[in-house]
């Protein structure tokens, strides 16, 4: 069995991007934890088409609803780990990396500023409003894994086997770093 790959860091830091990299480099599927999220949320009548549904008015209530009701992060995390135990998949996630044990966890770091700025790019927003979102997000997603985890999203990395700064790198140099760390491990 292949071990598999969990992606985590701060939102617009690059991970979904870093994820296929490395999926297509060793031959793994890639699968976004955010993506099952959104599967909930199209069950709770969103709308949630396009990779940046996170970053709009709607995406942000269905985030503020998630702080009332732990449930749908529960059932995408046991989803997860159960995905995640088969091996040969690398995967996205904000809090797999603090509910397994095993295979390989990545932390993707970097400014907000830096999520920003690809943020305003992938997106085509304007600076001052991509960093509202990517402030607005960490927050809430550090408050809601602090009470349903009790871990400190952003702060304890002694779970991650590599840790990449992303600042000062494209995609392109941040998924070589990745690829050499994997091939290290």
């Amino acid at each position: 069995m292949q071990k598999s790959i969990i992606i985590s860091g701060p939102p617009a830091i690059g991970k979904t991007t870093i994820s296929k990299g490395l999926a297509k480099e060793f031959g793994l599927q890639s699968l976004s934890g955010g993506d099952v999220l959104k599967e909930l949320a199209q069950d709770q009548g969103f709308q949630t088409k396009g990779d940046d549904w996170w970053d709009t008015p709607e995406g942000m209530t269905f985030l503020n609803q998630r702080k009332d009701n732990y449930e749908f992060d529960k059932k995408v995390d046991q989803k997860l780990v159960e995905i995640f135990q088969k091996g040969g998949v690398v995967i996205t996630s904000y809090t797999l990396p603090w509910l397994v044990k095993g295979g390989i966890k990545i932390w993707l770091g970097g400014s907000k500023q830096n999520s920003a700025k690809r943020m305003q790019t992938r997106d085509n927003m304007d600076m001052e409003n991509a960093l509202s979102i990517v402030k607005t997000r960490f927050d809430e997603n550090k408050s809601l894994y602090k009470k349903l985890y009790g871990f400190d999203f952003g702060d304890d990395l002694s779970v991650f086997d590599v840790v990449i700064n992303t600042d000062g790198l494209d995609a392109q140099g941040v998924l070589s770093k990745a690829i050499a760390e994997v091939r290290k491990l």
